[in-house]
């Protein structure tokens, strides 16, 4: 679990700063403003979300920066017209943490070549959001998003190419969305629960956000009864399929997330509590959790995950999927946790290395299929394509993405591996160079 230092500067100050940012919001709606559609209320709200996260203005919600700031200060204030309560620091809606970002890196295509040390990289704070429904319950259910991105582009972008704002619609302005969307209904609801609502920044850079509440938890954490995530789920396929992490963390979760599918969509189950986004790092305080995710696409990470291409529809449907999820549960006793057969409480997804490949997490067969392959990245330059499945990197068996994960993990940059994969049934094999 990453471990986030303590802050070095006043959380007055910071939360000054941060309601200065919220003042100026009102002034920034004419160019970030929603198209409202025929597609009912509930669709204009999400959209009217997804615009203005994803607009311009906010130069891609990178971590520590100026448009993240914006972003955190435009969810407290509608957690705040909810009538959530505070949860953060000092009665505020915000817990920040800081980090040491990683110093600049050449980006592909582009001819500056400068760097700089980590001695002159200062830190950075970032902006947890978090609201209370507080019905005066004993327990307390946690539903989150992350609203950070990659701002102009750092070392996650998959785009080649010079330096360029990364909107992140699906990524994850959607999650963000379907948050406040829920935080409205259940608003209405006479829950049994208290329900906690939190918007984490610094997921892009290794869950930081999320890993500092749960070492710093502004509620009693044995209070709370499960997690529920959402990340990337703008895109949905005319299939309808929906990838539900988390499913073996607790033994109700299998049964109830069938019986609550009335709207027929196409479930891939993972059991495992540990995948690539904040409900790992309740999972690995021993909660159970579970992740939605409505799959990868060519616009992962890259400038192009833009608004217009978001299944509005398809958001709205995991919304009343979770809220289904959430009412079922109200008069249930407090879930009982279970470990997932990969991964022990100390462990954490680190890897060392990058194959340059965008997964395909609705993949359910055996191995890790590719969804994309960038361009002068190991597996391009080794040949592998999309869609092809990897099934073992050197020695080390691939058989999900856990095992993938691991394997990455195992090699050092520089390090030439055989990788060989499933293409159209037949095995291949690949001379990999790692970077």
């Amino acid at each position: 679990m990453i471990r986030i230092p303590q802050l070095s500067e006043t959380l007055a100050l910071r939360t000054a700063v941060i309601f200065s940012a919220l003042a100026l919001i009102i002034s920034w709606f004419p160019s970030c403003s929603p198209v409202r559609d025929e597609h009912g209320r509930d669709i204009a709200e999400l959209q009217s979300v997804i615009e203005f996260m994803a607009c311009d203005s906010l130069e891609g919600r990178g971590t520590g920066t100026e448009g993240e700031t914006k972003a955190a200060a435009y969810v407290a204030s509608r957690f705040e017209e909810l009538g959530l309560k505070p949860y953060g620091d000092s009665s505020s809606f915000f817990q920040a943490f800081s980090f040491r970002p990683h110093p600049p890196i050449q980006r592909h295509g582009s001819g500056d070549s400068t760097s700089i040390g980590m001695a002159l990289v200062q830190n950075l704070t970032g902006n947890n959001v978090i609201g209370m429904l507080d019905n005066g319950a004993s327990e307390t259910i946690i539903i989150g998003a992350h609203h950070d991105h990659l701002g102009l582009g750092d070392e996650n972008s998959l785009f080649i190419g010079d330096s360029e704002i990364h909107n992140g619609a699906d990524d994850n302005a959607s999650g963000v969305s379907a948050l406040i969307l829920l935080a409205q209904r259940l608003s209405a609801q006479p829950l049994n629960y208290n329900v906690l609502f939190m918007s984490f920044s610094g997921e892009e850079k290794g869950l930081y956000g999320s890993n500092h509440f749960v070492d710093n938890p502004t509620i009693d954490l044995n209070t709370v009864n499960y997690m529920i995530n959402m990340d990337m789920v703008g895109r949905m396929k005319e299939d309808s399929s929906l990838a539900v992490y988390g499913t073996g963390t607790s033994p109700v979760w299998n049964d109830l997330v069938n019986q609550v599918n009335i709207d027929g969509l196409a479930l891939v189950f993972h059991e495992s509590g540990v995948g690539p986004s904040d409900h790992t790092s309740f999972y690995l305080a021993d909660m159970p959790v579970l992740h939605f995710f409505t799959g990868q696409h060519e616009d992962y990470h890259k400038p192009t995950d833009d608004p217009e291409k978001i299944n509005y529809e398809g958001i709205l449907m995991v919304a009343d999927f979770i809220e289904r999820i959430v009412l079922e549960l109200d008069d249930e006793v407090k879930l009982e946790f279970t470990k997932t057969k990969d991964q022990s409480k100390n462990d954490s997804p680190r890897f060392n290395v990058t194959l340059g490949v965008v997964p395909d997490y609705m993949f359910d067969g055996e191995g890790m299929r590719i969804d994309g392959v960038s361009e002068d990245r190991p597996a391009f330059n080794a040949g592998i394509i999309k869609g092809d499945v990897v099934t073992q990197m050197g020695d080390h068996a691939v058989t999900d993405m856990n095992t993938y994960m691991e394997g990455l993990g195992i090699f050092e940059e520089g390090d030439t591996t055989v990788v060989k994969v499933l293409r159209e049934g037949t095995e291949k094999s690949f001379d990999v160079i790692w970077d």
